[in-house]
């Protein structure tokens, strides 16, 4: 089926994001399925983001495993995408079907950030939903909002159907499936739409703003949600709670994007809620209390991600992984098994004295580029403020350890606009940053770099934190110029003299922090701001190229609103926009924790013992501790006999049993450091990246750096088994079995449907992923950041499809019977080329056909013929032309046979025939080997194969050189079938039919036979 968007698509960044297809996705549209329930994720962003969100990962996953529903997804288009479907009248469809969001029975949207608000109604308006739950049929689709922000959704209330609050794994299928059932008696007249609703949310965890009357409170003139109007709906809703994750794994068969993500990695959630209390955050006061994956869920999802998805990175994430009772010996067991397939692995949320030594040893045996923690505060009175449990101490142990195993960067989170704050609290920041760098260059001298990234406060609802004032933008603004005055003061203090860029100094956008302020503490009032500014054209608020706060701020006046209620203290006492929902926390606790921050009282983290920093990491030590977990009594059932039981759980299934032996295979000293690799493509600065040259600031004879730095402290370690540690960075690096024999193979293969969409890099890193899930193990080049050796033919032009392409490509031999991991030094052979064919055939998403595959004996390979034979020439050398199909565009006339043999014709008849490229001309006609015309069956079949409407078609033969080539389109312009100028018009469609061996010396040869294309294109790449 051809696609809604192929006539305008390549004109818009990144086709596919709008095409699906990808591998894993879940299409279910046979008719005969009982399908029961179709729901659509609708992201409120671009694909790029959704697609890295671990939640709708996990949903998408959950829904689909259900025979009887139908889960698909949509995200939010860009707005060159948005233009272009306005232009024409088209809606935004799912991924999957093309489905309009209106013909499904759910809508669900994960609101994670207030400021994707606007994308919410695009996507409403956009999918045939009408914007306002008032004015929506009575048996219309269901918009449901999950996620944190729905925990507060006053502002987007009267464009919402139902909130669904707290987390979705155990009630959210016979949610859909019961209102689907309930949508049926709708549509048969048989219940209204508010009764259904009212039924929804008596039997889940709903929140349905037209059930429930609205009151203004007289302390601050804000809406809030008073009385239900149906007897069955709860006066305040309660969260759902999953107590058990390991009976919802982490999904490994979730779709593998096309177009990048921003992160694409087998990332998995091996946590959820937090134990540390930090007043400010959100998700650690929702998702409480702290449940934790087993490892050995943890290990089959991670596993499983990398061998279903193919991805080369993965990832542990929760919202402290420091603070995962077993994390050390879990990251050592992972990297073990990791390493074997030449996977990196990631860390995210890292604490400031999460970084124990044994847990940095094993992250700087990884491609980690840098590491990251979060102070929050310049000072040690403002962490206590927010109940940061980390002092000075902890920062300067933790960065000393950072830089001592040869990091080089380190980055740093802060916030300003605290509670409290002071002038000297926000110089702070930046005095701290100074002081690790300083730590830094102690280790390892100039390399050493930190970035200080510093964040604006905002009070979020069901906080300690929620009555506390936040800073007006003018405020936030000030103090920013605080940060960059402190900044620009501490230059000169890395012993140089002069500007010293060690530091580096970032801060958001003041606009965005003071409009989500606004937002996150709103009311359903502001659903009037929200929908007026989005009509102005506001659209992607979150991203500061296209963040507008003068319309913002347009709006907001414009309907009268008083942005200081919104954004100034609120009285203890009075009633909150979101005191409806209840998230599970005690009366009384979040107010208590409040007012020890206004007295700087901090509370040690809970479900820890007093004073411990982090866990214990072996039985030997956990087993006989039987002091009391800490407790607050916030509400949340926690059972802390079986959060202490179950830590020991994990550490026996981790054979943690006795205290690890430090090996000391990590550079720590500044004199031993070795240099480092800069992969600024990565951020730099891992040590499993340093070469081990001779260290350029090695002590000389006199005890001197050879720079003239200050001669190294004696009594620092050195690094030792140099050799050992040296054999496993290259080896984690990528370079499995360098030197390990290898063939080269041609692999023949189409282009075609959504992958004609794919770029280059984009391509590049399908086939590399494809590679990995067939188990082929690709051979890659040297040096730090390694590449797959694959080589193509001619480049394609972005949303041009092709029936014959080539690429060479390097595998290592393997052992029959072992998985490529599982060599380790057998003897191996090299696969047959028909194996390769079949195992890459079974694992490429659709678009990519594999054809055709043989070995090939190229230059410099161990086993290439020597003279007088000669090697197979390689892809550059060997093709020298492409074939292409052209399908006039319509003007009004047949594009019979004889029509295009006549225009086929007059272009060969020219002397020349110049197009324009951007500034310059170019002549088509020298590049045109040869014109013909493909009629009849060949032409049927080919058409069948693009999905093109029937007849025939023009083929021509273009140069393909180092000294240029000419592109479809600029030959169809040349021939005079492109069409109108007009970017919007209709114009001819156009396909590479193969690429073509040998064309200039053999110009005169016949066409290639096209009558058997749709069987491999046979002839297309011979010579």
């Amino acid at each position: 089926m051809r696609h809604l968007y192929a006539d305008f698509i390549d004109r818009v960044a990144k086709p596919m994001r709008y095409l699906g297809g990808e591998y894993q996705a879940v299409v279910k549209d046979d008719p005969a399925a009982d399908i029961q329930a179709r729901v659509c994720l609708a992201f409120p962003d671009v694909y790029d983001i959704g697609m890295s969100h671990l939640g709708t990962k996990i949903i998408y996953s959950l829904l689909n495993r259900d025979p009887r529903i139908a889960c698909e997804r949509a995200f939010a288009p860009w707005t060159d995408m948005e233009a272009e479907l306005r232009a024409r009248g088209l809606p935004v469809v799912s991924l999957e079907t093309q489905r309009r969001l209106c013909e499904f029975d759910v809508v669900g949207i994960s609101l994670q950030y207030e400021l994707t608000y606007t994308n919410m109604l695009t996507l409403l308006e956009l999918g045939g939903i009408a914007l306002r739950a008032a004015d929506r049929a009575e048996d219309a689709t269901l918009v449901l909002v999950g996620g944190p922000t729905a925990s507060h959704p006053e502002p987007v209330a009267p464009f919402i159907d139902a909130a669904f609050i707290g987390e979705a794994e155990e009630l959210l299928p016979p949610l859909v499936l019961a209102w689907a059932a309930l949508r049926r008696e709708l549509t048969a007249g048989a219940r209204t739409r508010r009764d259904a609703l009212a039924e929804l949310a008596s039997r889940f965890p709903l929140y349905v703003p037209a059930l429930y009357a609205t009151e203004t409170d007289a302390a601050t003139g804000m809406t809030v949600v008073g009385a239900p109007l149906d007897p069955r709906v709860p006066a305040r809703v309660s969260r759902a709670m999953v107590a058990d994750l390991d009976k919802y794994p982490f999904p490994s068969d979730t779709p593998v994007p096309y177009a990048e993500a921003v992160f694409e990695r087998a990332s998995v959630e091996i946590a959820r809620g937090c134990t540390e209390g930090c007043r400010f955050c959100q998700a650690g006061m929702i998702y409480r209390p702290v449940r934790e994956r087993s490892p050995r869920s943890i290990a089959d999802s991670l596993i499983g991600g990398v061998e279903q998805a193919g991805y080369e990175e993965t990832g542990l994430t929760c919202l402290s992984t420091a603070d995962f009772s077993s994390i050390t010996p879990l990251v050592k067991s992972l990297a073990g098994e990791l390493r074997k397939r030449g996977v990196s692995m990631s860390v995210a949320s890292l604490r400031a004295y999460g970084l124990n030594e044994d847990l940095l040893d094993e992250l700087a045996l990884t491609r980690i580029s840098g590491l990251t923690f979060a102070p929050e505060a310049g000072t040690q009175r403002m962490r206590d403020v927010v109940n940061k449990n980390v002092t000075e101490a902890h920062i300067e142990e933790s960065s000393r350890r950072v830089f001592s195993r040869g990091w080089h960067r380190l980055k740093l989170y802060f916030m300003i606009g605290l509670p409290t704050e002071e002038d000297s609290d926000v110089r702070g920041i930046v005095e701290t940053g100074w002081r690790m760098l300083g730590i830094g260059r102690e280790q390892i001298g100039h390399r050493a770099e930190v970035t200080v990234s510093v964040s604006s406060h905002v009070p979020k609802p069901h906080t300690p934190l929620q009555w506390c004032a936040q800073d007006p933008e003018p405020e936030i603004r000030r103090k920013q110029g605080l940060l960059r005055q402190a900044a620009s003061a501490g230059n000169g203090r890395g012993g140089r003299g002069g500007r010293d860029n060690g530091l580096r100094l970032k801060h958001h956008n003041s606009g965005v922090s003071f409009i989500e302020g606004v937002l996150a503490r709103g009311d359903r009032r502001l659903a009037d701001v929200i929908e007026a500014v989005w009509r102005a054209g506001a659209r992607f608020d979150g991203w500061e190229e296209v963040f507008d706060l003068e319309r913002w701020s347009a709006a907001l006046a414009a309907h009268g609103v008083d942005v200081a209620a919104y954004l100034g203290t609120r009285p203890v006492t009075a009633r909150l926009p979101w005191d409806h929902i209840d998230v599970g926390l005690e009366d009384g606790f979040l107010l208590g924790e409040y007012r020890k921050a206004l007295k700087g009282r901090a509370s040690p983290p809970c479900g820890k013992v007093a004073g411990m920093l982090i866990h214990h990491t072996n039985l030997a030590d956990a087993e006989p501790d039987r002091r009391k977990l800490v407790c607050y009594d916030c509400g949340v059932a926690c059972d802390l006999s079986k959060m202490r039981d179950d830590r020991l759980v994990a550490l026996r299934a981790l054979g943690a049993t006795v205290p690890s032996v430090r090996t000391g295979q990590v550079v720590v000293a500044d004199g031993a450091l070795p240099a480092l690799v800069d992969v600024s493509e990565r951020g730099g600065g891992s040590p499993a990246e340093g070469g081990h040259d001779r260290d350029t600031r090695r002590p000389d004879a006199s005890g001197g750096g050879v720079d003239g730095s200050e001669p190294r402290d004696a009594t620092r370690p050195l690094a030792i088994n140099r050799e050992t540690e040296r054999a496993e960075r290259v080896r984690i690096n990528g370079h499995h079995g360098v030197g390990a024999p290898y063939s080269t193979y041609r692999i023949r293969f189409a282009k075609l449907g959504r992958a004609a969409f794919l770029g280059h890099l984009d391509l590049m890193r399908l086939l590399a992923r494809s590679f990995r899930r067939a188990d082929l193990p690709l051979a890659v080049t040297r040096g730090f950041s390694p590449k797959p050796r694959i080589s193509f033919g001619p480049a394609l032009g972005l949303g041009v499809p092709s029936l014959g392409e080539l690429m060479d490509v390097d595998l290592e031999h393997i052992v029959p019977g072992l998985r490529s991991w599982e060599i380790g030094d057998a003897a191996r052979t090299g696969l047959a080329a028909d194996d390769v064919l079949d195992r890459l055939a079974g694992v490429c998403p659709p678009g990519i056909e594999i054809q055709a595959c043989t070995i090939v004996r190229l230059a410099g390979h161990p086993l290439a013929p020597a003279a007088p034979a000669k090697p197979d020439a390689g892809l550059g050398k060997l093709i020298d032309a492409v074939d292409i199909l052209i399908q006039p565009a319509a003007d009004g006339m047949a594009h019979d046979v004889v029509r295009l043999q006549r225009i086929a014709a007059a272009l060969i008849a020219r002397p020349e025939a110049k197009i324009a490229r951007g500034d310059k001309q170019i002549d088509v006609r020298a590049l045109v080997l040869e014109i013909g015309v493909i009629a009849d069956e060949a032409a049927l079949q080919l058409c069948a194969a693009l999905d093109w409407t029937n007849g025939p078609l023009l083929r021509a033969r273009v140069r393909a050189t180092a000294d240029g080539s000419a592109k479809p389109s600029e030959v169809a312009r040349a021939l005079g079938v492109w069409g109108p100028d007009d970017a919007r018009a209709q114009h001819a469609l156009i396909a590479r039919l193969g690429v073509v061996a040998d064309a200039t010396r053999a110009a005169g040869r016949a066409a290639t036979e096209a009558a058997a294309l749709t069987a491999g294109v046979p002839g297309c790449a011979s010579s």
